[in-house]
């Protein structure tokens, strides 16, 4: 009998860090570690927690919900109906708008690159540093990936004319990968004017912008948060969001989320949205329903949404006040560190070499990436200046 060599062929893989980090982290004995890797969002009590208005409607759902049944690629209609409606607002930009349900944002990253990748002649334009995952998505499904420099870790600033003159310079055609607002991992903001600026070039040249909108919510505000990409999506022909209620809702494990389509026919919206049905039929079949219901019971219902929008709000000034924290701890040990009081969300990164965070790991219990990006919200304003005494040394 001839056997298969087909497991034996296979190339190892490289483990992904951030995976290793949350082992590694659980597994140290010492009191004193830190985890600043993992991208959770936790209270004071160094806890993940549930919140006040998902258990509400997770009560309300089991009260009330009379089937496990299929939902169909497309999703849940009332979530993709009453998301899009907290997400862009009542006029949607003044736009039609037509979405499909994903396992989370990455789901909906991975099914805007199939419509992408339908243009072999299309690149995708990517600002760098970004999250870790963005490249290797549109790279799977065979885009061209164009990248441009995007932040300076040295001077904690955006490099606005960098990616303006990369934009400038694109083909008409070409995609462009924005991130909505809570930069990961740099916590970069924009100011509305970059995005008007933005906005011209991207009409002006033909491209497609694709926004990851991941935070909504946890940088200045719901609305505030989305100023910059309605904007753009006002200015130009098409548009995709890639939506994630992972960090805004805490329903991290529950993978929930979509992407919208925008347009200026409804008829060929309707024809992208099932494209996407179809990639997602042979993908995974029909995204997982229970975090969808919950966040459409929760916008649907004003008492339940009300509760949501305080519960936010109190995580969004809980960043704000460990930003300033940390602001004036790092601040003492390089000046240009004192900008990370104006970024905004979870991240921001640090200017370290990759051996000094295995250093920090090794003789302090100090978990973060290689690439120096740091969750600000994995802290306690309390611990910010020890943390940064200890950190303070190693930077470059």
């Amino acid at each position: 009998m001839n056997k298969t060599a087909l497991f034996d062929s296979l190339a190892a893989q490289k483990p992904d860090q951030l995976l290793e980090l949350i082992a590694k982290f659980a597994a140290d004995p010492r009191s004193g570690k830190v985890d600043l890797g993992v991208g959770v969002y936790r209270d004071e009590t160094g806890r993940t927690p549930v919140m006040k208005a998902v258990k509400a409607a997770e009560h309300y759902l089991w009260e009330t919900q009379d089937s496990k049944s299929y939902i169909g690629p497309e999703g849940d209609p009332a979530f993709l109906r009453a998301l899009a409606l907290e997400v862009f607002g009542e006029r949607h930009g003044g736009k039609p708008v037509a979405g499909i349900q994903t396992p989370g944002g990455t789901g909906a990253l991975r099914l805007a690159a199939e419509l992408l990748a339908l243009d072999k002649r299309r690149k995708i334009w990517i600002g760098t540093p970004t999250w870790v995952n963005h490249q290797a998505i549109f790279a799977a499904v065979g885009l061209q990936i164009g990248t441009y420099r995007f932040f300076d870790i040295g001077t904690q600033t955006a490099l606005v004319d960098e990616m303006l003159t990369t934009l400038q310079n694109a083909a008409p055609g070409d995609a462009v990968l924005l991130q909505a607002s809570c930069h990961n991992p740099t916590g970069a903001g924009l100011s509305q004017q970059n995005w008007q600026d933005i906005a011209e070039i991207i009409a002006d040249k033909g491209l497609v912008p694709l926004f990851d909108n991941a935070y909504q919510g946890l940088g200045h505000g719901l609305v505030e948060d989305a100023a910059g990409m309605m904007s753009v999506i006002e200015a130009v022909g098409e548009a995709m969001v890639a939506v994630s209620c992972s960090k805004s809702f805490s329903l991290y494990r529950e993978r929930t989320g979509a992407v919208y389509l925008f347009g200026d026919l409804q008829a060929s919206l309707n024809k992208g949205v099932g494209n996407l049905a179809s990639y997602a039929r042979t993908s995974y079949s029909m995204p997982p329903a229970h975090g969808a219901a919950i966040v459409a019971a929760i916008l649907e219902d004003p008492s339940r949404r009300q509760v949501w929008v305080e519960e936010l709000n109190e995580m969004r000034i809980r960043i704000t006040e460990i930003r300033r924290a940390a602001a004036e701890a790092f601040g003492r040990f390089r000046p240009e560190l004192a900008n990370i009081g104006s970024q905004e969300g979870m991240f921001s990164l640090l200017p370290i070499s990759p051996e000094n965070a295995r250093r920090l790991r090794a003789e302090h219990g100090i978990y973060m990436p290689d690439s120096g990006r740091i969750n600000v919200a994995g802290m306690r304003v309390e611990d910010v200046a020890s943390v940064a005494e200890r950190i303070g040394p190693c930077l470059a």
